[in-house]
């Protein structure tokens, strides 16, 4: 049986755990904190779990499985997971991309935007941004006119075509979503929207500031978020 060895621990920690409290009764939540404060060094724990690593470069290892690392790539995998999920939904359309399908969906939701908002909203770079606006308004999902008040500025809006299209796509956006989530119970779905909420606010404050302009503004942040840790 090879769950026996994780098994046989658990009894153990367990028993520890009964032993402290001198015979008073103990919850499942009194286990799981106490858990916590068991499991030791992160990489001890981790090692071993991602099946692509090979067997060289123990040193390498290391450092990928140290716990903000190891949450990195897991959100790098996550995120080339879902972009090919989002492909595949929108296969048969004018959207190329999971950008194309955001940018639009922004506009839904505003009478018009400017461009750099726009961009800027979408979590984009301008170049890439400025592609994505060209293919929606050449495909007449959107359109743009000069702002009265700006005229070095540009307003994007959303045609009915665009409306339309959403709509029919919606649905197959929606497995999407299905599939991202995967088997989580939904008390997990709840506790990942939470803690991935929680990471959105403190990016968006960054982005919107633009706060990390360089190599030496991200290693300032991360000595900073470091220090908090210890």
């Amino acid at each position: 049986m090879k769950s026996y060895q994780l098994i046989h621990e658990l009894i153990t920690l367990a028993e520890q755990l009964e032993n402290e409290n001198q015979g008073r009764p103990v919850t499942i939540r009194d286990f799981a904190g106490f858990l916590v404060t068991k499991i030791g060094d992160p990489i001890d724990s981790l090692a071993g779990t991602d099946v692509r690593f090979g067997k060289n470069e123990s040193a390498a290892q290391e450092i990928a499985y140290q716990v903000d690392n190891n949450i990195g790539r897991l959100f790098v995998y996550m995120s080339r997971y879902a972009k090919s999920y989002i492909k595949k939904a929108l296969e048969g359309t004018p959207l190329l991309t999971a950008e194309d399908f955001t940018c639009l969906s922004l506009l839904l939701t505003h009478d018009h935007l400017s461009k750099s908002e726009l961009i800027s909203h979408n979590l984009q770079e301008k170049t890439s941004g400025t592609e994505v606006i060209r293919r929606l308004i050449a495909a007449g999902l959107a359109k743009q006119w000069d702002d009265l008040e700006d005229k070095r500025s540009k307003q994007i809006a959303i045609t009915e075509e665009g409306k339309e299209l959403l709509y029919y796509v919606f649905t197959d956006m929606s497995n999407v979503g299905k599939m991202i989530t995967g088997k989580l119970t939904i008390s997990e779905k709840l506790t990942l929207q939470y803690l991935l909420q929680k990471l959105e606010n403190f990016h968006l404050e960054h982005h919107e500031k633009k706060t990390i302009m360089n190599k030496a503004d991200l290693k300032s942040f991360a000595e900073q978020l470091s220090s908090r840790d210890q």
